[in-house]
């Protein structure tokens, strides 16, 4: 317990910043739906403009931008990005930050066993995620409801707004199992970025190469908002996969971490 709840302290600035930082993207891109809206025709004709596979590598369908989820759907994609960029980070962090810092061979002389001390990190990383998303949701909702004149489906736009965590849980998972592998990272940042940016490349060739075989390589593309939108519904197949991911990622961290050496610094 108290190395959660050290965890849940030493992130609290991490947690503001990220916060702020998400509840300003969605008050910010919402903000310009109205103008967005009234002036559909021109945006259009300017997007029509754009090469094929411009649109198709940034999730640009004219035909739904136009209405509010359509837009929403596009503009999340970007805060999905923020959102596994911290998640990876916090998952790298887990284990690095001690090496990094040289505080693990004291944090294991405690009287705790390593799997609880990775369970309380791992938690930690949770619960900040989870208020984070809390926030930015809140954020999200509340400007849609005051710059949308026509009304929405409020469940679709949950069910978008959601897996945003889903994403998150991935990302956070992987960047636990790298944590634990790796002997020493020296920037959890440039990991972070580097891994992150590298599966949203992915998910951009597969959108124009239009390859459903390429879907399985990056977990941005688990999660299709047009799919949400048209079907009112999760792909089971990829939220399955999303699931074994998560749990084989977790399971092999506490495997490796539990043989790890750690050297006295």
């Amino acid at each position: 317990m108290n190395v959660f709840l050290y965890e849940l302290k030493s992130k609290t600035k991490s947690l503001a910043v990220w916060s702020i930082s998400l509840a300003f993207v969605a008050v910010f891109l919402l903000s310009m739906y109205p103008t967005f809206y009234k002036n559909a025709s021109l945006f259009k004709d300017v997007l029509e403009g754009y090469p094929v596979a411009v649109r198709k590598a940034f999730g640009i369908s004219i035909d739904d931008i136009i209405e509010f989820l359509g837009y929403y759907s596009y503009v999340f994609s970007y805060v999905v990005l923020l959102g596994a960029i911290q998640a990876m980070n916090y998952g790298v962090a887990a284990i690095s930050k001690e090496i990094k810092l040289k505080t693990a061979d004291f944090l294991m002389t405690k009287p705790v066993k390593r799997g609880s001390i990775l369970t309380s990190k791992i938690l930690s990383s949770i619960v900040i995620l989870l208020i984070t998303d809390a926030v930015y949701f809140l954020s999200a909702f509340i400007m849609a409801k005051s710059v949308v004149k026509e009304p929405f489906n409020i469940k679709l736009f949950f069910m978008i707004s959601v897996t945003l965590l889903f994403v998150e849980m991935i990302f956070l998972s992987l960047g636990v199992l790298l944590s634990s592998v790796v002997k020493k990272i020296k920037s959890t940042t440039s990991i972070s970025l580097g891994v992150v940016f590298a599966f949203y490349v992915i998910g951009m060739i597969q959108a124009i190469l239009n390859d459903d075989n390429m879907k399985y390589l990056t977990p941005f593309k688990y999660f299709d908002l047009n799919y949400i939108m048209k079907n009112s519904s999760y792909d089971v197949h990829f939220s399955i996969i999303s699931l074994i991911i998560v749990v084989v990622s977790i399971f092999l961290s506490y495997v490796f971490f539990q043989k790890r050496d750690i050297y006295a610094m």
